[in-house]
């Protein structure tokens, strides 16, 4: 532990034992008789800082450490532990204090610890990751007093930690819900074994009423004397290729977050799901250039790998350059596809060439473009204009509402699924809109 200067200070009881002292030795000027008691105090006083200074503890008494953390989650509740060693022969009290990181915010300001001699304690300190990625945590600063109390010691442990905030994907550890939703679910997500509508046999049953008669086994049906139904399963792998627009549009906050780290957390989520289900999923995140590209695998070992190659991507104040990416995906992948893309159309121009390159996908793949609608955009038009400015922001409102409508409307045209919902909705709509595909056996 290393000394902070200065290393010895008051404590708050030192400063009420100086303020005692002071005030007695005023009333002895104004008392004679109280001049003996006035400076008996005023010995005692000094005797007990010497022996305050004296006991320690010192620095090479104590320890600090920080304890093993693990990774976190972006907005979801994290604790930081510490490990106090005292190795001094006193009972100690001490005080840590974090160096201020931007991007946590603390539950408090300091942790009070008390350790005996010759002993350690372990305390904890709860925050909250405001920001996802890499998040640098530097020195500790505690305060130490001993039983006497009079001064306070005061120490920094240089130890530094680095923490990593992952996106929260509590969404799909929570998809039991799900499963009781998507009525075509049998085994759940371990399996993602869905029977009656899909594309690989499963097994044969007989005919209920309302099962569709394209479903029937006629040579079955001949063979036993009774109407059977083809019971099928979704087919498994096939191939899943997340897009993930970091551009400029992708930074504008919609609440706490940023557009990114919403559509971040969902493209996780998605690529989680089509794992379980046996599919290959594929990442590409990009701005003006490619910033990360795994190519379509299965297995958990790959979903560990993009979890950790994404978990710290930020978007880019920059253009994306949807031809050349959509053009290089139409080229590379050339087995049908289920194509998502996470992006934002606001400006005529971006979305005029995304819709050019989704528009080339079509005749080979399933494409999805999922989008954030702006609750700002939605109040400003429920609200009526009270004055001069609120009614250009209503008409600003109006025609970047009318061009997304009609871009939305183009991509529908052209067979392009939409996912347009509000940002904190957008996990569960693209698990949902995922899983409706498979069901249907469309891709």
């Amino acid at each position: 532990m290393r000394p902070v200067f200065p290393a010895l200070w008051l404590s708050a009881r030192g400063v009420w034992a100086l303020l005692a002292v002071a005030v007695a030795l005023a009333l002895a000027g104004a008392f004679p008789v109280l001049l003996g008691v006035a400076f008996a105090l005023a010995a005692a006083f000094f005797a007990l800082l010497g022996l305050d200074a004296a006991r320690g503890p010192h620095g090479r008494d104590l320890r600090l450490t920080r304890l093993e953390t693990g990774s976190q989650a972006l907005r979801r509740r994290g604790e930081l532990g510490y490990r106090l060693e005292n190795r001094a022969g006193i009972a100690i009290r001490a005080g840590l204090y974090e160096t201020p990181v931007p991007t946590l915010r603390f539950e408090r300001e300091s942790l009070d610890v008390r350790v005996g001699p010759r002993s350690f304690a372990e305390a904890t300190l709860g925050f909250l990751p405001l920001e996802r990625g890499r998040v640098r945590l530097d020195a500790v600063y505690l305060w130490v007093e001993n039983a006497i109390g009079l001064l306070r010691r005061r120490y920094v442990a240089p130890e530094a930690l680095e923490l990593r905030v992952f996106p929260d994907l509590s969404a799909i550890e929570s998809r039991g819900v799900l499963a009781k939703r998507a009525t075509a679910l049998q085994a759940g997500l371990r399996k993602l074994r869905m029977r009656g509508v899909g594309s690989e046999f499963e097994s044969l049953r007989e005919y209920l009423p309302g099962d569709s008669f394209r479903a029937i086994d006629w040579k079955a049906s001949a063979r036993r004397g009774r109407l059977m139904v083809e019971q099928t399963e979704v087919e498994r792998n096939q191939h899943v290729l997340v897009l993930l627009d970091a551009g400029r549009l992708m930074l504008a906050r919609l609440g706490p977050q940023r557009k990114f780290d919403y559509a971040l957390t969902a493209a996780l989520s998605v690529a989680r799901i089509a794992q379980a289900a046996g599919d290959n999923v594929g990442f590409i995140a990009f701005g003006a250039k490619p910033l990360l590209t795994l190519a379509p695998r299965r297995g958990i070992a790959h979903m560990t790998a993009l979890a950790e190659a994404a978990f710290d991507l930020q978007p880019r104040r920059e253009e994306p350059d949807y031809e050349t990416i959509l053009t290089g995906v139409k080229q590379r992948y050339t087995k049908r596809s289920l194509i998502v893309l996470f992006s934002d159309m606001f400006d005529p121009a971006g979305s005029a060439a995304l819709l050019a390159g989704l528009a080339t996908l079509v005749p080979r793949h399933l494409v999805m473009c999922v989008l954030m609608n702006d609750e700002a955009i939605a109040s400003a038009l429920d609200a009526p204009p009270h004055d001069v400015r609120e009614a250009y922001r209503t008409s600003v409102a109006m025609l970047l509402a009318d061009e997304r409508a009609v871009a939305m409307a183009t991509l529908r045209a052209k067979g392009i699924i939409v996912v347009d919902v509000p940002a904190p909705s957008l996990s569960v709509a693209v698990l949902d809109a995922y899983l409706e595909v498979k069901s249907k056996g469309r891709l």
